[in-house]
């Protein structure tokens, strides 16, 4: 697994360079738009006009870029976390879930266990944040506790403990953030130039190139670069940005079923998330792409592979059952390449040459019932937002809400007072 680390990292610093070159050029485009002055240089026997402006808009484009990375890497999952609505909770909120992420977390081989977070949404999805395998966390909706059953919520878990441990969340949380940069910049530059007279500067160094040197004839060919990459900066660099996601996904899913001893787990799961995956209304297209199952892509099945941040849910479930019996990255790669016609190349030879003999297993633990899952999400819910709950010696527990303001209450059963704890839950 570590050559699979350091494959990631390769890859990750090549698109990463990329995309940082488009930015720079892209502030430069707009910095000389807008500033079009130069300074002559002399360059051989013949001047070339320094584009001060350019100059300018690629420092203040490195700037912004370097302010939000920053943030990025020091509190992206909080961000992240606080972008999607999430809240970090406790063992006792939720203990079935915690015991998961443990197991996971002991399978994968972290050196510390995510954080946990609950989003308060009834739709079916999951995503992980974070800078390294010790400053990461886990974030599912409500309705995934409440839909799925233990084998599919381990599963679930098992992909995003992938994502962490094949250091996937620093590269997709500080790729999102540049290349949203990107896209903030582009937009900015073209409702400028909507909005402002750059049009009518344009008209002006046109007529002054029909008059002037050779030198005004390469201002001109840098304006007319500028508008160029203001249109094409953001289309690549977020194709670099969703070709380098979907291979992340195949390799959480391998990990997932790794981890698991049960692709089927994982494969059930993502048929069922792909059912509700999420408001596309409500979901922020900064965390969009992090989720298992894309809210934003859910149902579109004629999407092209260029524009998909995801392969295909139903490619990603052939797959996982494609495995058989298997549990080893090398049954995956095998299936990967028998179902989608080509070779799983991601897959690192030590990973492939890895517990061969693996074979999937069922948990063994006892599943709880779809009735005690609702109920379990239900009191989770209402602790996190800050219901007291009180046990009658009648088997009756008392579920306050927050507004509840009198000193006693009587239990509907067996009509014992009870003293009302304040603000402990």
């Amino acid at each position: 697994m570590f050559e699979l680390i350091r494959a990631n990292k390769r890859r990750s610093m090549i698109l990463m360079s990329v995309v940082l070159v488009l930015l720079l050029l892209l502030g430069f485009a707009i910095g000389f738009a807008v500033v079009p002055a130069t300074q002559p240089i002399q360059l051989g026997n013949s001047p070339f006009p320094l584009p001060i402006g350019g100059m300018i808009g690629m420092g203040l484009a490195l700037l912004v870029w370097g302010v939000q990375a920053l943030a990025a890497f020091f509190s992206g999952d909080r961000l992240l976390m606080a972008a999607a609505g999430a809240k970090e909770i406790r063992k006792q909120d939720h203990p079935r879930l915690f015991n998961v992420v443990e197991e996971m977390t002991l399978a994968a081989q972290l050196p510390a266990m995510p954080k946990v977070y609950i989003i308060e949404n009834m739709s079916l999805n999951a995503f992980a944040a974070g800078r390294d395998a010790k400053h990461a966390a886990v974030a599912v909706t409500a309705g995934l506790l409440s839909k799925l059953d233990r084998d599919q919520l381990q599963g679930v878990i098992a992909h995003e403990i992938g994502h962490i441990a094949n250091r996937d969340v620093l590269f997709m949380t500080m790729a999102g953030i540049m290349v949203g940069s990107i896209i903030m910049l582009a937009e900015m530059f073209l409702r400028m130039m909507w909005y402002s007279n750059l049009s009518g500067t344009r008209r002006y160094s046109s007529r002054r190139s029909s008059r002037s040197s050779g030198g005004d004839g390469a201002k001109l060919a840098l304006l007319v670069l500028a508008g160029i990459l203001a249109v094409v900066a953001p289309l690549l660099a977020n194709m670099l940005y969703l070709a380098c996601s979907r291979q992340r996904e195949y390799l959480a899913d391998a990990s997932g079923a790794v981890y698991t001893r049960y692709p089927e787990g994982l494969a059930s799961a993502l048929e069922i998330i792909s059912r509700n995956p999420g408001d596309k209304a409500s979901i922020s297209k900064a965390t969009a792409p992090m989720y298992i199952v894309n809210p934003l892509q859910a149902g579109q099945r004629s999407l092209s592979s260029w524009t998909s941040t995801h392969p295909p849910i139903e490619e990603r479930v052939r797959i996982l059952r494609g495995m058989g019996t298997g549990a080893s990255f090398r049954d995956y790669a095998r299936s990967w390449g028998k179902i989608a016609g080509r070779q799983a190349a991601s897959m690192p030879a030590s990973a492939l040459a890895a517990a061969q003999s693996s074979t999937s297993t069922r948990s063994v633990e006892t599943q709880e019932s779809a009735s005690q899952r609702q109920r379990d999400t239900g009191d989770l819910l209402r602790r996190i937002n800050q219901f007291r709950f009180i046990q009658c010696d009648c088997g009756v527990q008392l579920k306050l809400p927050p507004e509840y303001n009198k000193p006693k209450v009587q239990c509907v059963r067996c009509g014992t007072t009870h003293h009302v704890p304040s603000g402990a839950h």
